[in-house]
């Protein structure tokens, strides 16, 4: 078998150069979460950057229904930004899993 290491760089090198670019474009992704028939909404970024919170007037009246809808928002807010930056991810790495990299794992 001919390996050939300084090609093997230079598609490393161009991966991380493809990996950087999926990242920085997830800084301006986002995923539109609602919850509680839109009583909370939010925008959270593939960088999993909460962007905005918008909640309905009514949904101010309870208090602990709030906190758990602004809860439940939020978490699967994360869960689709995840979901989104791995898919992102896997059309650079393939099913490759590479260490520190969000939403690979």
């Amino acid at each position: 078998m001919n390996f050939n290491m300084q090609q093997a760089m230079k598609q490393v090198q161009k991966m991380q150069a493809e990996m950087a670019r999926v990242q920085q474009e997830l800084e301006e992704k986002t995923v539109e979460v609602s919850v509680g028939g839109g009583a909370v909404a939010l925008a959270i970024s593939g960088q999993l950057e909460v962007k905005s919170v918008r909640i309905a007037p009514e949904a101010a009246e309870d208090p602990e229904m709030l906190q758990d809808l602004v809860l439940a928002a939020v978490n699967e807010g994360i869960k689709r930004a995840k979901e989104m930056a791995a898919q992102e991810m896997e059309k650079v790495t393939g099913k490759m899993k590479i260490p520190g990299m969000p939403g690979l794992f």
